[in-house]
């Protein structure tokens, strides 16, 4: 986990307790792809959020548990960068991201393009740019839209795939690829 100063710290002790709780909500993995991770050590992630400038190397999962403070500093840091708002992200997220790494073979930070979005965020994008669901799995905390600096995004679209683990949505023309915890289906 990065270190930060004693208001990241407060910050990241008040939003474990999200974290926390989010776990305590979200069901048990069923997706063999993701089913298989390692039980013990750590799973870590990096990421650049390309809005905000913010990077964070975390390890989210420990010796067989998630970390609170570190599933309170990917809630910040996914956070609506428009509003401001944070929401528990769905920790089998990264469970996803982690093994949708290790498919790709990097350890190339994941570029963020959109995390959670709120009701307001998503509604205003809905109405002025195409592809944007009017109850976006964003607004959930299930989704993210990525890059990878160092792979294609045709390469890390079908590597997202190949999990079948969720949604994934392939935008080359805009550099990204969209991965949820939802339903397993393709666009």
């Amino acid at each position: 986990m990065r270190h930060g100063d004693e208001t990241g710290r407060r910050r990241v002790l008040k939003m474990g307790l999200a974290g926390a709780a989010a776990l305590l909500a979200a069901p048990a993995l069923t997706t063999p792809a993701l089913a298989a991770r390692p039980k013990r050590g750590a799973r870590r992630l990096s990421f650049h959020h390309l809005h905000t400038g913010e990077n964070l190397r975390v390890d989210y999962w420990v010796e067989g548990d998630y970390v609170p403070g570190a599933l309170g500093e990917l809630n910040h840091l996914l956070r609506d960068f428009r509003s401001h708002k944070e929401i528990a992200i769905d920790p089998k997220l990264f469970d996803l991201l982690y093994a949708l790494r290790g498919k790709l073979d990097t350890a190339s930070p994941f570029q963020i393009i959109s995390g959670y979005r709120s009701p307001a965020t998503n509604a205003m994008l809905h109405r002025t740019t195409s592809g944007v669901a009017t109850h976006s799995l964003h607004m959930d905390g299930m989704a993210i839209d990525i890059s990878l600096a160092d792979r294609g995004t045709a390469a890390v679209y079908r590597a997202a795939r190949s999990l079948k683990a969720g949604g994934v949505g392939y935008y080359p023309k805009s550099g990204f690829v969209h991965v949820d915890t939802g339903r397993v289906r393709y666009w």
